[in-house]
């Protein structure tokens, strides 16, 4: 079975992942930091930009390998960032 890939939405999954990670990234250190306003205005951002995702690979799983990647690179690049501050 042939499952057809959309360039854009995959482009966009790989995106809304990496920012998403990033998001929770900031999160997560704002939480560590004891900064509850930050820690909840990351945490509400964090799942608008989930949303996209989420509904973009339950449509076709073959878009998980997308978030994976997403996921990997927006993490990775905000670790590294707050490594910089």
């Amino acid at each position: 079975m042939m499952v057809a890939i959309d360039p854009l939405i995959a482009a966009g999954v790989v995106a809304s992942t990496a920012v998403m990670d990033a998001v929770y990234v900031l999160f997560t250190a704002a939480v560590a930091g004891r900064r509850a306003a930050w820690a909840a205005n990351w945490s509400s951002l964090w799942y608008l930009l989930s949303a996209f995702a989420v509904i973009s690979y339950t449509h076709h799983a073959v878009y998980i390998v997308f978030a994976a990647a997403g996921s990997w690179i927006g993490a990775f690049a905000s670790v590294r960032w707050l490594r910089t501050r």
